[in-house]
């Protein structure tokens, strides 16, 4: 029988593998951009940012633009790490190696 690896629980979430994979192709993504592309509830987002922040998998700066909050995610060299070695880890459990 094949040995699986333990899939990393901070990334085996659907919403937080989504923000962690929009990061991954851009250099920086606003709140609103993400919970457009997920559909999620600002609240839900809010909460699943918060868990991948305090994991290291990402940074989040925020600023205001005119009067208005701004919230952007940026993906850390272990975030990059970390989902690179998810996608493998699925890529083994799919060939079943």
């Amino acid at each position: 029988m094949a040995k699986y690896k333990n899939l990393d629980p901070i990334l085996h979430s659907q919403l937080r593998l989504a923000v962690v994979s929009i990061l991954m192709n851009v250099d920086a993504a606003d709140f609103t951009y993400i919970k457009e592309q997920t559909e999620a509830t600002a609240g839900n987002l809010s909460v699943q940012i918060s868990k991948l922040k305090d994991a290291g998998y990402i940074e989040v700066e925020k600023k205001f633009k005119g009067n208005y909050p701004q919230t952007r995610c940026l993906i850390t060299p272990l975030g990059r790490e970390r989902f690179e070695a998810y996608v493998n880890d699925l890529k083994g459990y799919i060939s079943g190696s």
